[in-house]
């Protein structure tokens, strides 16, 4: 069953259209990857997706119902969280603070206490360092931290921009190995990248978007063996 459903989406700012009739579908308990190069629109569906963006036309449709004129705030509480490249940390905030605004939502916060409890044990390098404020981690620890804050809210979709940008290899490893692990919990993954290797090896489906418009889509190893991806975009 489809959690997220995105039917002909078109999306422009101001007269410059960027998105063209995108159609995706994301299946409940899957690791699905949106794969293109900057400029492609791929954070700009992210963006129509959740509320940010108001689309010139089309539908989103999220658990059965329909919320592309839906607040953010509102699709939250629905049960979609979103990390944003780069992360967005509060960094005059503790690690624990950080955490707690994940869970700012009313509906949410009676169960703070609980959930982050759950990302320590996730997370262990946070627990150790809750009292730390968030600009002295270093690039990897604050992914670790940005993705535990999107989890506070207990999300049944996550929609992940750019989990690898800016990091060592070793931590690229951590993180999409993290991935893998909520995607064990049941967890329903929506990872936009430009780590096409990486997404591809754990990716359940795959859509890949040039231009505003999906060209392409398949299950993760059909597209990790394809002729077109390897020479596009694993430079095989």
């Amino acid at each position: 069953m489809a959690i997220l459903e995105v039917k002909n989406l078109n999306v422009s700012y101001g007269k410059l259209q960027v998105l063209w009739d995108v159609c995706l579908q994301i299946e409940e308990g899957k690791i699905v990857a949106l794969l293109g190069a900057n400029g492609a629109g791929k954070t700009t569906l992210l963006n129509s997706i959740t509320g940010a963006i108001k689309p010139m036309s089309g539908e989103v449709w999220f658990k059965g119902e329909r919320i592309d004129n839906t607040p953010s705030s509102a699709i939250i509480a629905k049960g979609m969280s979103y990390l944003l490249e780069g992360g967005r940390l509060f960094p005059e905030m503790t690690i624990r603070e950080n955490l707690e605004m994940g869970a700012y939502h009313r509906k949410y916060w009676s169960n703070r206490k609980k959930d982050m409890e759950r990302m320590y044990k996730l997370f262990p390098i946070l627990e150790e360092r809750k009292n730390q404020l968030a600009k002295t981690m270093s690039g990897g620890e604050r992914q670790m931290l940005a993705m535990a804050r999107a989890l506070m809210s207990g999300p049944e979709l996550c929609l992940f921009d750019e989990l690898s940008y800016g990091l060592s290899p070793k931590m690229v490893k951590t993180v999409f190995r993290t991935v893998k692990d909520l995607h064990a919990e049941g967890i329903t993954v929506f990872l936009v990248e430009q780590n096409v290797h990486d997404t591809l090896e754990i990716a359940d489906y795959v859509y890949v978007i040039e231009n505003g418009r999906i060209v392409m889509e398949g299950d993760g190893y059909t597209m990790l063996h394809n002729d077109y991806i390897r020479q596009a975009y694993l430079g095989i």
